[in-house]
């Protein structure tokens, strides 16, 4: 996939891996970066178009759509994190928000843009995903289950979209310094860091990008067998 001279829509692109992302097409030659954002009227980086998208409307998705067709370049990375549902107790508001914004929003914009992408020659679709779609999160149930259905719903891109030569690209990562993870002491890799791998990946046609060691590690542990943790009384 070439970069240069092409044009993108990155969602959520005002903050954060968004806004990484965005600022990494510009530095990698693409043209024009539409800034999908909730509220133009706050603002985004200089040299980007910004472009009202919330990915839970289908009025402005489709919006979005019928403005940037000349996009070769869509990365799904608008998120939110599903604060507020515990796994034995409360409401599941946060979930079902996780679930509306990270799975179904995503599942909409691609729908919206696939058609676009096949008449400007198949180009990318890029979902940015995480360590917690292969890891259950008793501490974070809600979006770990909505990046597990958004795992599922990029394979099914991938084997859809082949015909029309679109590169569907996975995103994976552990904690990544930013808004979302800022309530967790543990390490962490930069937002500058995913979108230059994830601009590697485009160069290089690559379906798959492993930020760190750690995503690296429990993406081989799929292939291991389960095995029960010792308990109290074992």
């Amino acid at each position: 996939m070439d970069i240069k001279g092409s044009a993108a829509l990155v969602t959520g692109a005002n903050r954060g891996i968004g806004r990484a992302f965005a600022r990494g097409l510009l530095e990698h030659g693409a043209a024009k970066v539409y800034a999908g954002v909730r509220d133009p009227a706050h603002g985004v980086d200089e040299g980007l178009t910004p472009l009202r998208l919330d990915v839970t409307e289908p009025e402005q998705v489709a919006e979005a759509a019928a403005i940037a067709g000349d996009v070769s370049i869509v990365i799904n990375n608008a998120g939110v994190g599903g604060t507020g549902t515990e796994l034995l107790a409360g409401g599941f508001e946060g979930a079902r928000q996780a679930m509306e914004v990270n799975y179904f929003g995503t599942w909409a914009v691609s729908r919206a843009f696939a058609p676009i992408l096949a008449r400007n020659g198949g180009g990318a679709l890029v979902n940015m995903l995480s360590l917690a779609s292969w890891v259950g999160q008793p501490d974070f149930p809600g979006y770990a289950a909505s990046k597990a259905a958004q795992w599922s719903l990029t394979d099914a891109l991938r084997q859809a979209l082949r015909e029309q030569n679109t590169l569907v690209v996975g995103v994976h990562a552990g904690f990544v310094d930013t808004d979302l993870s800022a309530w967790v002491d543990a390490p962490k890799i930069t937002a500058v860091d995913v979108a230059e791998q994830t601009m590697e990946a485009l160069a290089n046609d690559w379906l798959e990008v492993l930020a760190d060691e750690e995503t690296r590690q429990a993406k081989a542990a799929l292939s291991q067998p389960l095995h029960a943790e010792p308990g109290p009384d074992m």
